[in-house]
């Protein structure tokens, strides 16, 4: 017994001093010092109670009596599950061996920069396995991403984080969205493992395309009449949170665009520029099954734009019907090999996860089995 009493004073001492060195930085460094604070707490609790096991034979007691004596010393924001989440926070990121990613943000840059420099002092950082360059985000960020089990999929959320500078809000909002998955369903297996190391990137035309795209955040129920009208009102008044949605490099122009070909007046629904790209994306709106008469017509904005707006530098116009349901099929034998033009579904509820994780893995196993055939028959 005097033996745990005395580890559990050494802990006790171990952790108030991180603590009150982190407090030194509170100042000018509130989150980042406390980031670096919660993954020495959870160092600490893993490694000088649990030897660097993952359950202790009293943790339960131990946390309950240092949750009582940092309380004591420092009021409220250290409490078990606190205390847990910190532990938790250090099994998840001890184990990262590569914490530096592909991020060409310069905000990114400069965060991780001032994190290096501003806790250094930090006795945490004095370990060289600590993951420094990991830790940009905000303590709300990672108890969001500490939960998520796919660390490809971690790594994902925390490279956009950093390099989109998502709040905590919008990153529940994309991971509630399943933008991984759905960005995951959209590519090859290549692709796919650039995403957990590089994130999104945006290099061609298909790369902007995800599938479903979901607007949930408009408001509009599913079992309701709505027109194609009252869906783009409903767009416009919500277009932070829709631009968000397109994702990368993505401006707002003009809605309902006017332009005149032989007397005649057609509009485009909306009109957005990718800065990344360099292109114009033209988007119309569909509330009902796509037509070919759809894809003809958008073909014609297309080629409008391409003539007569596309400057010389720019890159060819990309077309994009966002409809209620599309049809691949009808899009192959509609459009030529190499048209810029792309059908993706809405839907007006945020999707099922789980069923969308099984659709990718039951996708990269038939991509691979595939793969393993053509060998064979070489």
């Amino acid at each position: 017994m005097d033996e745990i009493i005395k580890r559990e004073d050494a802990l006790f001492k171990h952790i108030s001093k991180l603590i009150d060195e982190a407090h030194k930085h509170v100042k000018t460094t509130v989150n980042t010092a406390m980031v670096y604070t919660y993954y020495g707490v959870g160092k600490y609790i893993v490694e000088n109670e649990q030897q660097g096991e993952k359950r202790a034979v009293y943790g339960k007691a131990v946390l309950k009596n240092l949750s009582m004596r940092l309380t004591d010393k420092y009021g409220k924001g250290w409490s078990v599950a606190t205390l847990k989440n910190a532990k938790k926070f250090y099994n998840v990121y001890s184990e990262k061996t590569n914490s530096v990613y592909s991020i060409d943000n310069k905000k990114a840059k400069h965060c991780l920069a001032n994190s290096k420099c501003e806790t250094a002092s930090l006795n945490v950082n004095k370990d060289e396995n600590t993951p420094i360059s990991s830790f940009m985000l905000s303590w709300s960020h990672y108890l969001i991403l500490m939960r998520i089990e796919n660390n490809d999929e971690r790594n994902f959320y925390e490279i956009e984080c950093c390099q989109q500078n998502w709040s905590f809000r919008e990153l529940q909002r994309q991971y509630a969205s399943s933008l991984y998955e759905r960005l995951a369903l959209s590519r090859n297996k290549d692709e796919v493992m650039r995403l957990a190391n590089e994130g999104q990137t945006v290099d061609k035309p298909s790369d902007i395309i995800k599938n479903p795209i979901t607007l949930e955040f408009l408001g509009l129920k599913p079992d309701t009449v709505y027109t194609e009208s009252k869906l783009e009102d409903a767009i416009i008044s919500k277009m932070q949170q829709f631009l968000l949605e397109l994702g990368k490099g993505f401006l707002f122009e003009s809605r309902q665009k006017r332009f005149t070909f032989e007397e005649q007046h057609f509009f485009v629904d909306l009109v957005f520029y990718n800065r990344l790209l360099q292109c114009y994306v033209l988007i119309d709106l569909k509330i009902d099954k796509l037509t070919h008469q759809d894809l003809g017509q958008m073909q014609m904005y297309v080629n409008y734009y391409d003539r007569y707006v596309k400057q010389d530098f720019e890159k060819p116009t990309i077309g994009i019907l966002l409809c209620k349901e599309k049809n691949d099929a009808l899009v192959e034998l509609t459009l030529p090999k190499d048209a810029n033009i792309y059908a993706s579904a809405y839907q007006l509820y945020l999707p099922d996860k789980a069923l969308l994780q099984a659709k990718v893995k039951e996708w990269i196993e038939e991509f691979e089995e595939n793969e393993e055939l053509k060998k064979l028959l070489r």
